[in-house]
C-alpha cells in the first residue's frame, strides 16, 4: 500500500444526529413543523425518543440551512424566510440556474433528458387527480436539482445543493397545490424539457428566465402582509 494513503481518513459515519436533522427537516418542508412553532429540546427529545444532545445538534445544523432561529432569549423557533432572505435566495437561483440551462442544453444527453421528463409526467399525474402542497413542492424542487444535475457542472450542483432547503421552504409559502400549478406550473416545466433536447440554447434561457421571475413574483405576493421580526430568519 502507498505510504500517500495514510493520510486518508475513512468517510463519516452515517450517526444519530444525521438521522434527527433529516427527521426535523423532513417535518419543516411537508409543513408538519410550521413557521413560528417553537422547538423545544425536552420535547423533540421525548418525541423522537433520543437524548438532548442529537436534537441539539440537529437544531444547530438546520439553523446553518436557515430553517430554524434562535431568539435573543435562546429559544429556536422554525423560521419563516425574510424578505432580504427571499431577493437573495432569487438572486443567487436566477444566476446558478441560467448557467445550469445553458450547460444542460449543451451537456445533457437522453438519460438526463429522461428524469426531467419523468418529473414533468408526474407533476400531470398529480395535477390530474389534485395535488397537495407537499407533493407540488416536492416535484418542484426535483425537477430544479435533476436541471442542475443534468448540467454536469460538479461545482454549480454542489452550490445548488447547499440552497435548495431554502428554495423549498420558499415554495411552501407560495400556495403552490393550486390553479397556478396545473395551468402553469406543468406547461412551463414541460416547456423547459423541450427546449433542453431540441438543443434551443435561446429558447431554454428565456424560458429559465420567465419560469423564475413568475416564481418569485408569486412568492412575493405572499409577502405582503408583515410578519414579526420573532419568525423571520435573518439573512
Amino acid at each position: 500500500m502507498s505510504t500517500s494513503y495514510k493520510i486518508l481518513t475513512p468517510p463519516p459515519k452515517h450517526t444519530l444526529a444525521d438521522d434527527v436533522i433529516d427527521s426535523l427537516r423532513e417535518a419543516i418542508l411537508a409543513g408538519q413543523l410550521p413557521a413560528g412553532e417553537q422547538l423545544s429540546e425536552d420535547a423533540l427529545a421525548k418525541t423522537l425518543n433520543v437524548s438532548r444532545g442529537p436534537i441539539r445538534e440537529a437544531l444547530s445544523q438546520l439553523e446553518h440551512e436557515g430553517l430554524v432561529i434562535t431568539q435573543n432569549n435562546r429559544r429556536k423557533f422554525v423560521a419563516r424566510l425574510s424578505r432580504e432572505d427571499l431577493d437573495e435566495v432569487y438572486s443567487l437561483r436566477s444566476a446558478l440556474e441560467l448557467l445550469a440551462i445553458q450547460e444542460a442544453v449543451r451537456h445533457a444527453g437522453p438519460e438526463e433528458v429522461a428524469e426531467l421528463q419523468a418529473i414533468v409526467d408526474q407533476m400531470m399525474a398529480y395535477a390530474r387527480v389534485g395535488i397537495t402542497e407537499k407533493q407540488a413542492a416536492e416535484t418542484d424542487v426535483a425537477f430544479h436539482n435533476a436541471l442542475c444535475r443534468a448540467s454536469k457542472h460538479k461545482r454549480l450542483y454542489k452550490i445548488w445543493m447547499d440552497l435548495q432547503q431554502q428554495v423549498h421552504v420558499l415554495l411552501l409559502t407560495r400556495n403552490v397545490a393550486n390553479l397556478d400549478f396545473r395551468d402553469h406550473a406543468v406547461s412551463s416545466h414541460q416547456n423547459i424539457v423541450d427546449a433542453i433536447r431540441e438543443k434551443d440554447e435561446p429558447r431554454a434561457i428565456s424560458l429559465i428566465q420567465t419560469h423564475l421571475q413568475a416564481s418569485y413574483n408569486r412568492i412575493l405576493a405572499g409577502y405582503e402582509q408583515p410578519v414579526p421580526d420573532a419568525l423571520e430568519s435573518p439573512a
